[in-house]
């Protein structure tokens, strides 16, 4: 099995309703709309909201040189590994609609976890500190305008869990964003779906807000649904594969799961000191004496402190820790993210996004991450 990696070859004709086209097309060249717009994409989940968020952010790019993207979804994100929060600022055309491709954010923050659930605080204090530094890096106001800063469009993309609690953090994400469009996609299962009208609002402002409903794209003639269910499990799994395959280079020949388990496993780490490094275990407590060997053979986020703030600091990107010496003083890293990058790194955040089992199953190894003269986790 071949996992995902960004790809240049044109995609497939998929099929784009008229709708999705005109709303597309109003919010990105409606003459009233100075200054660029803000469109929050909603729904159920598997109405299309990722496929019609990549398509307006292709119409937006032949407006605007640039777009931004903020991502909210944790668990099928558009441009990360699964749990994180980011603000990516895109500036070419997405050539497959219907294949994920990675991109470095601006900014990100490690949830770890694929689920707002675990904790909705701090999965909103994420989402609102990502959109402050949007609207202070991309938008000017009458008190603060800087000269020569660049205005931006900005296209937010949600998770589909629409009901409860999720309602709820999504009302929130409305009221504090304000956006300028808000894009409604309905299925055919009517109890699924979100409110009538502007329901996050209680009657004022409405005048400010661009309300568009569209339908899911698959439904037949008939509004029977076509949905496919996809293995939102296996998509993660192969969201993460791709992104350590960004550890090689890109004409090294891995096309599937096997090579890439044997690439990283004869890949060199990175030495880390253990004296450097703050480890965080984000929803559970850690007796100290176990620590290590909790990290051993785990996905961690790799953080800088002294960026963003103390409990809620940017995360450069993603490590698989090989090993721990303790004698040494040493963690033993894989991770695409550059030396320059990584020598910032001073913080570990480790949650609930695992190494893929397709990586941990190597002919001829016990534990592909496990060496000699470190802590074992078995």
């Amino acid at each position: 099995m071949a996992f995902i990696e960004e790809q240049e070859n044109p995609s497939p004709d998929i099929y784009i309703p008229e709708e999705w086209s005109d709303a597309a097309d109003s919010i990105a060249y409606d003459s009233r709309t100075s200054p660029p717009p803000i469109a929050f994409i909603c729904g159920a989940k598997n109405s299309g909201k990722t496929t019609f968020s990549r398509h307006l952010l292709n119409i937006l790019l032949n407006r605007y040189k640039k777009v931004a993207y903020l991502d909210t979804d944790v668990g099928q994100p558009e441009f990360t590994p699964p749990g994180f929060l980011s603000f990516t600022v895109v500036d070419k055309l997405t050539s497959d609609l219907t294949i994920p491709c990675l991109k470095t954010p601006e900014r990100s923050f490690f949830f770890g976890d694929v689920s707002s659930k675990r904790d909705p605080t701090a999965y909103l204090t994420f989402i609102s500190t990502l959109y402050d530094h949007y609207r202070k890096e991309y938008c000017t106001s009458n008190n603060t305008e800087i000269p020569n800063k660049t205005e931006l469009p900005l296209v937010v993309n949600t998770p589909g869990w629409v009901k409860g609690v999720g309602y709820d953090i999504l009302v929130n994400m409305l009221k504090y964003i304000a956006p300028t469009y808000v894009v409604k996609i309905n299925i055919s299962a009517k109890s699924k779906n979100l409110p009538d009208g502007v329901f996050w609002l209680d009657g004022s402002n409405e005048e400010m807000v661009n309300l568009i409903e569209i339908s899911s794209a698959h439904e037949d003639s008939f509004k029977r649904s076509l949905l496919v269910r996809k293995d939102a499990h296996l998509l993660r799994d192969l969201r993460i594969m791709a992104y350590f395959r960004q550890c090689f280079p890109s004409n090294l020949n891995i096309t599937t799961i096997k090579e890439l388990a044997h690439a990283l496993t004869s890949q060199p780490p990175y030495e880390v000191p253990i004296s450097s490094i703050t480890i965080r275990h984000l929803y559970c407590q850690i007796p100290s004496t176990e620590i290590f060997y909790s990290l051993n053979a785990t996905i961690v986020g790799l953080a800088v402190s002294s960026e963003g703030s103390e409990n809620s600091p940017w995360c450069v990107g993603l490590g698989i820790v090989r090993g721990v010496d303790t004698f040494k003083g040493l963690l033993y890293v894989i991770t695409p993210v550059p030396p320059s990058t990584l020598e910032k790194v001073d913080l570990f955040l480790q949650g609930f996004i695992q190494i893929p089992t397709g990586l941990l199953q190597v002919q001829g190894c016990v534990s592909p991450y496990m060496s000699k003269n470190v802590l074992s986790t078995s």
